[in-house]
């Protein structure tokens, strides 16, 4: 199993991303997808999720209203739009599957992890 974030870089304070999670190795449509985030010296924060069927979604605080997650199972895709960026969402980038059902930001709750992206946001 591999999952491939990318579409990181590097944008000014206000601007947009759009990270991608590119899965093989497993049915994407049978895992909810997390995005989390580690900034330097900071703890993992799990940032949103997305249940398998894209109907479901959970946001951190720190993101509501600015992030959307969404995905795209017959590509075996997830994607994260990151708008009105901010300095402190300046971190890398994870995306991770999980097979629970109930919405959640828990770590480790999720299985399956890519090799992060990472966002950099001027001011």
């Amino acid at each position: 199993v591999q999952l491939q974030a990318s579409g990181g870089g590097l944008v000014q304070a206000g601007g947009s991303l759009r990270l991608s999670c590119a899965a093989s190795g497993l049915e994407l449509s049978e895992y909810a997808i997390g995005w989390f985030r580690q900034a330097p010296g900071k703890e993992r924060e799990g940032v949103s999720y997305i249940s398998g069927d894209g109907g479901r979604t959970l946001y951190a605080d720190s993101v509501e209203g600015r992030f959307a997650s969404s995905r795209d199972n017959a590509k075996n895709t997830g994607y994260l739009e990151l708008n009105d960026l901010k300095p402190e969402d300046t971190a890398v980038y994870y995306c991770a599957t999980t097979a629970i059902i109930h919405p959640t930001l828990t770590a480790p709750f999720y299985r399956y992890w890519g090799q992060g992206t990472q966002v950099t946001v001027s001011s």
